[in-house]
């Protein structure tokens, strides 16, 4: 029956493919004879004459040969992407990387679970969290539409506007995590001569991250086209010294409620890093043509991103385990984290001068994953106000970057444990966000695409409001806090699971926001239309 349905909903989207005109980008509804932009209403101000004001920003941005495109939809004529993996490539070079293997050392060294037990929550969580990621990857294509400003349609314009500054919360924060990953690691090479400082490391990623944001779309696909050549031929290493370490084994299995409580709370990170990419899915498949197979992008995306987060995460579980096994090991990974725990794999009685090498390549591999976070964070910043979109993409970009240096230098030093644990908290709202606009695009839009008016993306007097969406996230945070485990709370609920507690917010968090949204939605259409 799943198979059936997920069929006809694709057959369903490349059939409604001829109801647009692609030049207009207006969708031709058989329910209505009039033209949308003869009953277009004017929106509250002129993107263009705002433009026009920092018209020298953008002939400057331009004469750099960065990409100008804001927000705005994308147009047929614009829509001049070749390469049908693209968005493949990018997403597999972006989570072949440091982080992605740090979060899969949390299994061991932090939950208390085997490797076997590590891999099997890896591996279910991160198709739980890729699913929607390469499913609303498919709208890029189809309507031209950013993630943000796609979610205008699905959450309501002023939700949409909430959730483009959390957004922007969790790009800064994120690439904050990301950076302390990598400063960990420089710091640890020549550790007992000259070595990198903390806040050099975070300076080096900065540096890397914003030349190659700065100039967009094509600049980033064709680095990520390459980047996971080094990075992977790193795992391999890493792979090939733990099996002559002998340090790693697989571990005593184990049950009972305690276990359990640890399942959650790892596969509740898991899915957090994986389902976090949902709100920047759209934003790099925008420049395929209309008429690209929906199927083939979703299968793609799909794919690329499973294989790159399970290997990363598998290997990185596989390392978390050695330092459970080896006392040393651990000793160093209590000191500087996962930088520690690399460094006490490949250099120390290990491959020495070689193996710094490879710590200095796989610390750079975090500006891969930096990328799409700093591309999203200003079509974000542009989606959450419109003045903001007086400014190009690329000066946004850069205040982005200079935001995550600014913060990551003193989370190194002072409370990097704190961003963590702030970060965890983000990232429950990837749940409540995946659920809200899959319920208004599966249910009560019937996967029809021919209810997005491209016209109107920026009309907030056709657009939904957004109160059901609104209500249904504010009473979800209140699940979310009683199935939270973190170090600063446990909820009611989380403190049940086992003698340490489970992480079910995520969980929580899901399963009221769906609730609560297609109880309050039909009520939203009945009484304002829309």
């Amino acid at each position: 029956m799943l198979k059936d349905n997920l069929f006809s909903l694709f057959k369903k989207e490349e059939e409604t493919i001829q109801s647009i005109d692609p030049v207009n980008n207006v969708t031709l509804d058989s329910e209505s004879s009039v033209s949308h932009s003869d009953e277009k209403e004017s929106p509250s101000y002129d993107v263009e004459s705002l433009k026009s004001r920092e018209s020298y920003l953008f002939h400057w941005v331009s004469k750099m040969n960065a990409e100008v495109k804001g927000v705005e939809p994308v147009t047929d004529e614009e829509k001049t992407e070749t390469n049908t993996f693209s968005a493949a490539n990018m997403w597999f070079s972006s989570n072949l990387v440091l982080s992605a293997y740090a979060v899969g050392a949390l299994g061991p060294c932090v939950f208390g679970l085997n490797f076997g037990a590590s891999c099997l929550t890896i591996l279910f969580f991160n198709i739980l969290g890729v699913i929607p990621v390469a499913f609303f990857s498919m709208f890029g294509a189809r309507t031209g539409l950013r993630q943000m400003i796609l979610t205008r349609y699905l959450t309501g314009n002023y939700t949409a506007r909430f959730f483009s500054l959390v957004n922007i919360i969790s790009c800064v924060g994120w690439c904050v995590l990301n950076t302390i990953c990598s400063a960990q690691l420089f710091n640890m090479v020549n550790r007992n001569g000259h070595n990198c400082p903390l806040w050099a490391g975070c300076l080096i990623i900065a540096s890397g991250t914003v030349i190659i944001s700065f100039f967009g779309y094509k600049v980033i696909h064709q680095y990520e086209k390459w980047s996971w050549i080094p990075n992977l031929a790193i795992f391999f290493v890493l792979i090939a010294r733990l099996k002559i370490s002998g340090k790693w084994s697989n571990g005593d299995w184990a049950g009972g409620p305690t276990t359990a409580g640890g399942v959650l709370s790892f596969g509740c990170a898991s899915f957090g890093y994986a389902g976090a990419w949902t709100t920047y899915a759209s934003d790099y498949t925008v420049y395929l043509p209309r008429n690209t197979k929906k199927v083939k992008i979703f299968v793609n995306v799909f794919v690329s991103l499973t294989l790159a987060l399970c290997f990363s995460m598998f290997l990185g579980a596989a390392c978390g385990m050695a330092a459970v096994n080896d006392p040393t090991f651990m000793k160093l990974y209590h000191e500087n984290a996962i930088g520690g725990l690399i460094y006490a794999i490949l250099v120390p009685n290990s491959l020495h001068g070689f193996g710094q090498f490879c710590c200095v390549v796989f610390a750079l591999s975090t500006v891969a994953n930096n990328l799409p976070s700093m591309y999203t964070i200003a079509l974000s910043a542009q989606s959450l106000w419109g003045p903001f979109e007086r400014y190009p993409r690329a000066i946004w970009t850069i205040a982005g970057n200079l935001a995550m240096l600014g913060l990551g230098i003193p989370a190194c030093y002072f409370f990097d444990s704190f961003l963590e644990n702030f970060m965890n908290t983000i990232s429950y709202y990837s749940a409540i966000y995946i659920t809200l606009i899959t319920c208004e695009h599966c249910i009560h839009r019937k996967g029809n695409y021919e209810s997005y008016v491209i016209a109107d993306w920026n009309n907030s007097k056709k657009l939904p409001i957004g109160l059901s969406s609104a209500l249904a996230f504010f009473i979800s945070c209140f699940g979310v806090a009683l199935g939270m485990c973190q170090t600063y709370w446990v909820g009611e609920i989380g403190r049940l699971i086992g003698e340490y507690g489970g992480d079910i917010g995520l969980e929580m968090g899901a399963s009221w926001s769906f609730i609560i949204y297609n109880l309050a939605r039909p009520l939203e259409k009945k009484y304002f239309g829309r």
